[in-house]
């Protein structure tokens, strides 16, 4: 098996200077361009972007504006056109279209981005992501964030808070990878690594993710698309799901078993062995140029 590395770098997005690694395995099929969710950061798509690789592919992970280690907004925009215009300019950094694999507000932007800009991307991989989602679900996701605005006294209690949103993830033994998804303050406290004004939002429609956009942007999409739903989700039911389908009728669905919403994180075994069936799908149904 080839062991690849990261490299990573820097690039100039709307406004900010964001961060990304780029695991480069080979030329084999487009740039993957893997995009976290709220919340997250880029260090969630490792292990994926490493088998991705291993496989021959070059992977992309960017850590969105305020988390991780790009830039903090000075306006603290974290509105949908502000992830928007970040993409926008990596991907024009890029030789050709790639595919965009994102997941929750990555997916989001992944979907209108794509949906708004033909020929933006070669394919589009939504992780749990749908237009009909399911409030409570959300609120969970909002109440989790949320709830622990002065941060942590240790990584066990990190690791505690994870585990109590995520029953389904087994607490790991080892806590050194949380480090990654969060930052310590000379205080001794940890914090979760992104931007605490991300959360000042009151409500969902705040960030300017108009509901009606999404499905406009759905129903332009003509490039493959794969829909991955954690079958334990409870941010996407079957009526999402379905409605999602409507909008996209060339689209493919399959659900990873034992995933809820954190579908990568829970069960990534099995992700990245969907998310690999539909890249060789795709390189098999593109003509040779």
């Amino acid at each position: 098996m080839v062991v690849v590395a990261p490299h990573s770098f820097r690039y100039q997005g709307a406004g900010v200077r964001l961060a990304g690694d780029r695991w480069a395995g080979g030329d084999k099929g487009s740039v993957v361009l893997l995009l976290h969710g709220g919340g997250q950061t880029r260090h969630s798509w490792a292990r994926t972007a490493e088998r991705l690789a291993e496989g021959g592919r070059t992977a992309v992970v960017l850590d969105a504006r305020g988390h991780g280690d790009s830039e903090w907004h000075p306006a603290q925009d974290y509105t949908l056109d502000g992830f928007l215009g970040d993409l926008i300019a990596f991907v024009r950094t890029l030789e050709h279209p790639p595919v965009l694999v994102g997941a929750s507000l990555g997916g989001i932007t992944a979907l209108v981005a794509a949906g708004e800009n033909p020929g933006l991307a070669r394919g589009l991989v939504l992780v749990d992501v749908v237009v009909r989602v399911q409030p409570e679900g959300v609120a969970r996701i909002r109440d989790f964030m949320t709830a622990d605005p002065d941060g942590f006294a240790s990584l066990e209690a990190v690791a505690d808070a994870v585990a109590s949103y995520n029953p389904l993830r087994r607490r790991p033994r080892n806590l050194d990878g949380l480090r990654k998804n969060v930052r310590q303050r000379a205080d001794g406290r940890w914090y979760w690594h992104w931007d605490p004004a991300f959360m000042r939002i009151d409500d969902e429609p705040q960030r300017r993710i108009d509901p009606e956009r999404l499905r406009a942007a759905a129903s332009r999409l003509t490039i493959p698309t794969l829909v991955v739903r954690g079958a334990q989700s409870d941010v996407v039911n079957d009526a999402g799901l379905s409605d999602m389908l409507r909008l996209i009728p060339h689209a493919h669905s399959v659900d990873v078993p034992a995933a809820g919403h954190m579908v990568a994180g829970d069960d990534n075994d099995v992700f990245t062995a969907r998310l690999e069936t539909f890249l060789s799908d795709l390189d098999a149904n593109t003509p040779s140029s």
